[in-house]
């Protein structure tokens, strides 16, 4: 019997992008089990995406990262055009785009996110707004048009909801990193928060914005289809943990430590949320 050769490089590629969710990101990675397989491939392909670019604006200091990011995007762009990229990871992601007709703008906006990265940056609030869309609202509005398999009513009814639960992940990513991002890259993404004389005030009121992010996000969460509903809900209570915690310590604490939720307590959490499911209290 005749090998496809095609059919053998697509499962290699989505194979790259699963084992780049499973090495970057274990949490994520947990949630993204949950879902059905063919949405799992999707997930999958677009996190690989999205992580290969970040780490180009994050971790490529010894190299041109504007040259990598460019080549980057301009390879994104013929993947989707031609239907095939000799890169894995924009095979992988080629496919789902194409596959769920994932809109060229929200590809175009998270891209001039990573863009506005390349530079160490005191964001303004114009700018954060255009940067949370770019690098975490779009991504959520990339997963809800697989979540929506073309059903274009859904995805329009559940569009702010997804937008606003990338938006809590990405503004509490900013809190754990705080340290990182503003000693080593240079970047402040809160507006008028000078992290030398950062308050207890400032950092409530910016758990208030996200609690706000949170409370819309779980709305939509409750109407998801069941198949994609437990792995979201499993990153929702992730992330509402990880703040949890978050909201326990000081700023002087926050800005000397990175925070995060051990393997033991991510499984634990998973059962319960097995269980929540499964007794459809979501």
């Amino acid at each position: 019997m005749e090998i496809d050769r095609i059919a053998l490089y697509n499962d290699v590629s989505l194979l790259c992008s699963a084992t780049t969710t499973q090495k970057y990101s274990t949490s994520f990675s947990l949630g993204t089990k949950l879902f059905s397989k063919d949405i799992q491939e999707a997930i999958y392909s677009i996190y690989g995406f999205v992580r290969v670019a970040d780490e180009i604006v994050d971790s490529f200091h010894s190299y041109n990262k504007e040259k990598l990011l460019t080549d980057f995007k301009n390879q994104t762009y013929e993947a989707i055009s031609e239907g095939i990229s000799t890169n894995p990871i924009l095979q992988s992601y080629q496919i789902a785009v194409n596959r769920y007709n994932i809109d060229r703008d929200l590809i175009d906006a998270f891209l001039k996110s990573m863009e506005m990265d390349l530079n160490p940056k005191l964001y303004s609030r114009d700018e954060i707004g255009e940067y949370i869309y770019g690098s975490a609202e779009v991504v959520g509005l990339m997963c809800l048009k697989v979540f929506c398999r073309g059903n274009q009513e859904e995805f329009d009814k559940l569009c702010l909801p997804a937008k606003k639960l990338g938006a809590a992940f990405q503004k509490i990513n900013f809190l754990r990193d705080i340290r990182d991002d503003y000693n080593n890259l240079g970047r402040v993404y809160f507006p008028g928060v000078d992290f030398n004389n950062f308050t207890q005030k400032q950092k409530a009121e910016i758990e208030q914005d996200i609690q706000a992010d949170f409370d819309d996000a779980y709305v939509g969460i409750k109407q998801l289809n069941r198949d994609s509903q437990l792995g979201v809900y499993v990153a929702y209570k992730y992330y509402t943990s990880l703040f949890k915690k978050i909201k326990k310590v000081s700023p002087n604490e926050l800005l000397s430590k990175r925070y995060r939720i051990s393997n033991f307590k991510k499984i634990a959490l998973l059962a319960r949320c097995w269980v929540v499911y499964k007794l459809r209290m979501v």
